[in-house]
């Protein structure tokens, strides 16, 4: 295997710490989440104790001022333990990046710390019943009142929705001016009018607290508008190639454990008197998804140094969030079948990650979307 050089040693005692996180606060209790469908929020304390939440933030509102590295570090180790429950990278490197580069002053002072720390929890609300990918058609509104905004409309499929403090929602200020219209706003949970529904069950994911968000005619004053007002695409847009890469890290990641597990169950299982590790067509299943797990690993280190350096550009980010979500889907599956009939028991590992999988080619616009996106600059 190639040995990456993507990480210092800095990195690597920070991955010690967060593995140690990981084993000991998370993987023990994620059974648990899965039954009741979320997870406790003492964890999302004791991960901020430790500095595991926000670290790219600035140190002056509560972060490490971390470079991206870190991030992936946290998102590789929650991975490798299958820990699918905690939303720990969408609230530190998707919320809190949009609060930090777009808010007020006012507005970062407000959450930032607050995130960081655990003690709130972030999530971010674009996709609607009837929109899915189509970011330009959403239907929220946010209509002026004086000084307020009027929200109304509805959001579905919200990672930690049910649990969030606060809500960074795309809307639409000017419907008639398209994308041009669209707008982000904060709104705080406990708002009047705002509701959170039901935890969605899910094939997979099943700790995650995911859920549908309502709001009716929800007033927020207006300096709850996150940016200014109609640029809301444009800012969705500039952040999208490092959420698609999140997907990239977490599923090469979860191959790669996959993959592990199964290299140790061909070679304690015998079938006919010998290990199923023994059996060439086992061998080489292995070898084929190794090398190409390995593969995407290169590319996938690659587009992390090129988001450190702000270089990652949309259709990279797509190409690594539709390639590495389909890697991991056959990666998978192809572990499974070597698994047998304990393959589909929901105590094994490889289980679980079958169902965690499949998503990874649906949110953060599916792989279709990326193809098009990939399309359209050639």
């Amino acid at each position: 295997m190639l040995q990456r050089s993507l990480y210092g040693e800095e990195h690597e005692i920070f991955r010690q710490s967060v593995r140690r996180f990981m084993e000991e606060e998370i993987a023990p209790r994620h059974e648990a989440w899965e039954d009741q469908g979320y997870v406790d929020r003492d964890a999302w304390a004791k991960a901020g104790e430790l500095g595991f939440l926000c670290a790219t933030m600035p140190e002056a509102y509560g972060g490490a001022d971390a470079d991206r590295r870190y991030s992936a570090i946290l998102m590789e180790e929650q991975a490798r333990i299958g820990a699918t429950g905690p939303g720990f990278s969408l609230h530190s490197d998707i919320v809190a990046p949009y609060i930090n580069r777009y808010g007020s002053e006012d507005q970062k002072r407000e959450w930032l710390p607050k995130m960081a720390s655990g003690e709130a929890i972030g999530a971010i609300a674009m996709t609607e019943p009837g929109t899915g990918s189509d970011l330009q058609g959403v239907k929220t509104s946010a209509v002026k009142d004086g000084n307020e905004l009027v929200i109304n409309g509805s959001k579905t499929f919200i990672t930690n929705g049910w649990n969030a403090d606060v809500v960074v929602v795309v809307t639409k200020t000017d419907p008639s001016a398209g994308a041009k219209g669209t707008s982000l706003v904060l709104v705080e949970a406990g708002r009047e009018g705002f509701t959170k529904g039901r935890r969605l069950k899910k094939l997979g994911m099943k700790a995650q607290d995911t859920s549908e968000l309502f709001f009716d005619n929800v007033r927020v004053p207006m300096t709850n508008m996150l940016g200014e007002e109609g640029q809301g695409f444009i800012y969705l847009m500039q952040e999208l190639a490092w959420e698609r890469l999140q997907v990239a890290i977490t599923a090469i990641t979860a191959a790669e454990a996959a993959i592990e597990q199964t290299v140790a169950y061909t070679k304690e299982r015998k079938a006919f008197g010998r290990s199923i590790a023994d059996f060439q067509n086992t061998r080489f299943k292995l070898a084929e998804l190794t090398t190409q797990t390995q593969i995407g690993r290169v590319f996938v280190d690659k587009c992390i140094e090129l988001v450190c350096e702000g270089k990652l550009d949309a259709e990279t980010g797509a190409m690594a969030k539709y390639w590495c979500s389909d890697l991991q889907c056959k990666v998978i599956d192809e572990c499974l079948q070597l698994h047998g009939g304990y393959g589909y028991m929901w105590e094994y590992p490889i289980a679980r990650a079958y169902a965690d999988a499949r998503v990874q080619r649906i949110y953060a616009g599916t792989n279709e979307i990326m193809k098009e996106i990939i399309g359209r600059s050639l």
